[in-house]
């Protein structure tokens, strides 16, 4: 599983210990995501109903909160024996503009040249 948070998610994950948001798909389906900050423990997820919460420790998002550190990755067992990758990464920028799309809130992509 693989979230991507926009600058501003970011920012608002480590004011309040939450965010989230939600893809609709029409007569009343939708899909919420959420991730929030708890004090200790592993980087965790939970499905719901119709949410998928991923839940971090806030040692965690104190490191994911600097400059060079791009994403928060964990693997977590599950009761079949499998494993679930979870990934939670900032969004960065697309190196080639796509005129139909909004990456104000985006971060810098790194591999972009200096302006």
């Amino acid at each position: 599983m693989r979230l991507r948070l926009s600058r501003t998610e970011l920012e608002r994950l480590a004011e309040t210990g939450a965010t989230e948001d939600r893809a609709r798909f029409g007569a009343g389906a939708q899909l919420i995501y959420r991730v929030s900050v708890r004090p200790e423990g592993d980087l965790r997820a939970t499905f719901t109903g119709d949410t998928v919460s991923v839940a971090l420790p806030q040692p965690l998002l104190q490191r994911w909160l600097e400059p060079d550190q791009v994403s928060l990755r964990a693997e977590q067992p599950l009761e079949s024996g499998e494993r679930l990758t979870i990934l939670v990464e900032k969004d960065f920028a697309c190196l080639a503009p796509r005129p139909d799309e909004d990456d104000s809130d985006l971060f810098p992509n790194p591999g972009a040249e200096p302006r």
